[in-house]
């Protein structure tokens, strides 16, 4: 009877083996501060990104994925805990994670799972660069692009095959466009500076709309060094708009020697690879700079998800998704891990393995912690984007997005959408309700009578 258990057992060995390689591999590949047309793929003509454009004909490109919040800490934060900002209270940048997290973060689950996590490049959840052996990861990269995507594949070919891999790969550009704009040297990439009729033209939303939230231009007031650009005039955006595309440009060259890895070694036929960003940059719309504002060119972001063997490749999703907060049930769902209770995120592996439809709407939080303390939430459902700030002159906004993609006429001030803006007002003020969270009371009064 005990050799018939050990022959039992060696013939179910190669049987479980193939079971563990099913799980896909990981890879997440994250920029900093890309909007969601800074790609040529995107229909972009002022740039050229090569390797997102082979991302983007082998996978799935969503074209409705936003942050959880339009600043680099909270973002990543709800990206690595599966929770809204306002409920982890990583509600700015430097902010500590509340121990009660530390040990239940992405990256530790997936280990769990038995996959080897590593991570390279920007952290940002507290600490810029994340602590080696912490929250499930080792460290094979500290904060900064240069000998990222060296470190990457010296990872990938040195790595153990016999595990599933989570691999992070997290850069800072097109961020240095921070520096360009108050004159500094930018760290991580130059910049050439062409004639200026080489650079690219102003956006078609380049003016403040007449219905444009007051708050904002208030804010811009509050501090010179997140916006330096108040005083800028056309010729200098457009001086901006060439930065933040060589820029981008810059660390797309990066991501592909990461990609000629993955196709050296024949990964694409077993890897997950998502690509996106922790939030977009105003790059001139509406004269906006940075982030924290709820402006589609600041909340959207790029997103492309590649499934093995190049399933759906070249497809294009309206599905809507939170970047963040939805990260963790999808990774969960694709490496069998345990989703935690109390995560609200819904998964897009369905959206993107099988064109599911996706969420009706989700939810952008913002606060201006680090200027003047305003507070905003943005409401997108398939047709529209409801946006409200929590002080000054229309602080409600509502946008066709089908028909008004950059955001110029406010649909609020309008009594024909009277019943579109309640409506998106009542899901706001239900999503407050049952989302919990320490300043939820507070929110609520905040929801126009």
């Amino acid at each position: 009877m005990k050799n018939t258990r050990l022959l039992i057992g060696a013939a179910l060995l190669p049987t479980l083996g193939a079971q563990a390689q099913e799980r896909p591999n990981i890879l997440y590949i994250m920029t900093d501060q890309q909007g969601p047309q800074v790609m040529s793929c995107a229909g972009n003509p002022d740039l050229h990104t090569p390797n997102m454009d082979m991302l983007a004909s082998k996978g799935v490109r969503f074209t409705n994925a936003y942050c959880a919040f339009p600043l680099s800490g909270p973002s990543r934060a709800a990206m690595f805990t599966g929770y809204m900002p306002s409920q982890s209270g990583m509600i700015e940048n430097e902010m500590p994670l509340v121990d009660s997290l530390r040990n239940n973060t992405l990256g530790s689950l997936v280990a769990a799972e038995g996959y080897d996590c590593a991570y390279a490049g920007k952290w940002h959840v507290n600490t810029v660069t994340i602590p080696d052996g912490e929250f499930g990861f080792r460290r094979i990269k500290d904060n900064g692009d240069i000998g990222l995507a060296e470190s990457c594949v010296e990872y990938l070919r040195e790595r153990n095959r016999k595990e599933p891999f989570f691999l992070v790969a997290s850069f800072i550009n097109p961020h240095n466009i921070c520096e360009y704009a108050r004159g500094q040297k930018t760290p991580h990439a130059p910049v050439v500076e062409p004639s200026l009729e080489e650079c690219p033209n102003l956006p078609e939303n380049f003016a403040v709309s007449p219905y444009d939230a007051s708050v904002l231009r208030f804010e811009q007031d509050q501090n010179y060094k997140l916006y330096p650009t108040t005083s800028y005039g056309p010729d200098q955006w457009r001086r901006y708009r060439n930065a933040y595309y060589r820029l981008t440009e810059a660390v797309d060259a990066e991501i592909g020697k990461i990609l000629d890895e993955v196709t050296r070694q024949g990964l694409w036929k077993n890897t997950v690879i998502i690509f996106t960003s922790d939030h977009g940059d105003g790059n001139g719309a509406h004269r906006w700079n940075q982030k924290t504002a709820l402006y589609e060119e600041v909340v959207g972001v790029p997103m492309i998800v590649c499934l093995p063997g190049g399933k759906n490749a070249g497809k294009v999703s309206e599905a809507i998704v939170n970047n963040g907060i939805d990260l963790m049930p999808s990774i969960c769902e694709w490496t069998g891990a345990e989703l935690p209770h109390g995560r609200q995120g819904v998964s897009y592996k369905d959206a993107a393995e099988e064109g599911a439809a996706g969420q009706p709407f989700i939810v952008t939080e913002t606060n201006f912690n680090q200027t003047a303390g305003t507070l905003g939430w943005m409401v997108r459902t398939p047709k529209y984007k409801y946006v409200l700030y929590d002080k000054g002159q229309y602080r409600e906004q509502l946008f066709d997005m089908s028909e008004d993609r950059m955001e110029m006429r406010n649909l609020a001030v309008e009594s024909k959408y009277r019943d579109v803006l309640l409506e998106h007002r009542a899901i706001l003020e239900n999503w407050l309700k049952t989302t919990p969270g320490p300043d939820r009371q507070r929110h609520l009064r905040f929801i126009p009578e």
